[in-house]
């Protein structure tokens, strides 16, 4: 499976409540990099951003359950500290010790939830477009479509879609389309309701602040689903640093992928951990 540091190897791991799939690129000796995707959405979102970083790390991405390639059950928790949980479970199979991990989105607090439950393992934390707490959420101008019209139209799930990205011109993936319609509707809604549940506990800020991790942030300006003001929040956190970028939405990794990836590669750079 493993043809060299340009070859990406795809891989499903057996755990205990469900299959998870795995991407790795890279070198395989280089510094971990984990990459966490938001809701209905899935490793495939980290895609454009990858050949960026490979020249210096070994890229890991995780489908979380319910999405992507990885299982979909309906009868287990979608909670993120069990989300965590498995991506830290995971990352041991793969025989990685530390990483820098990268969460866009909800996968930001799924970054999170794994620092609280594996500091041993998260060495850093950047996080993309990743909401500070629900008073910087942008409510929707529709709900989301119920069961009985599950799976979504194409209107609707570009219509869904349409508010993660600003920059003008920009084409979504119809790929990353598809990643909706393979959820079923148990986990595409559970999943939503665990974010917030999880954000409703207690904010991002409060909850990294007492972690000690060095922290990066980086925010499309644009955001049309969380208020780009909020980013602000975070320098709460001891040391935290926070960039905006002006012009993009909220998936500035799909939208500029060399923009978002300059700052990124500048903080790794200095808290990234080398293999022995």
């Amino acid at each position: 499976m493993n043809r060299g540091a340009e070859a990406t190897e795809s891989s499903t791991l057996p755990l205990d409540d469900g299959d998870i799939h795995v991407c790795q690129d890279g070198p395989r000796d280089a510094p971990a990099l984990l990459l966490i995707h938001g809701s209905a959405s899935s490793a495939r979102s980290w895609d454009p951003m990858v050949p960026l970083l490979t020249g210096s790390h070994r890229v890991i991405r995780i489908d979380l359950l319910g999405h992507g390639r990885s299982a979909k059950p309906a009868d287990r928790s979608y909670g993120l500290p069990d989300q965590a949980r498995r991506v830290g479970a995971a990352l041991d199979r793969l025989g990685v010790e530390h990483a820098v991990v990268v969460g866009h989105s909800s996968g930001g607090a799924v970054a999170t939830a794994l620092a609280e439950l594996r500091s041993d393992l998260v060495t850093a934390l950047a996080l993309v477009n990743t909401g500070p707490s629900l008073d910087a959420f942008i409510a929707p101008e529709s709900a989301v479509t119920g069961p009985s019209q599950w799976p979504p139209t194409d209107e609707q799930v570009r219509r869904l879609a349409s508010s993660g990205f600003s920059r003008a011109g920009y084409q979504i993936p119809e790929e990353l389309l598809d990643e909706v319609r393979a959820m079923t509707h148990h986990t595409f809604t559970t999943t939503m309701r665990a974010t917030r549940a999880y954000l409703e506990q207690r904010a991002l800020p409060d909850r990294l602040k007492v972690l000690g991790k060095p922290l990066l942030v980086i925010f499309g300006e644009d955001d049309r689903r969380w208020r780009s003001s909020s980013a602000s929040d975070y320098r709460a956190v001891p040391g935290a640093k926070v960039e905006l970028l002006p012009g993009l939405g909220h998936s500035p990794l799909l939208e500029d992928p060399p923009r978002t990836a300059t700052p990124l590669l500048a903080f790794t750079a200095i808290h990234a951990v080398r293999v022995d």
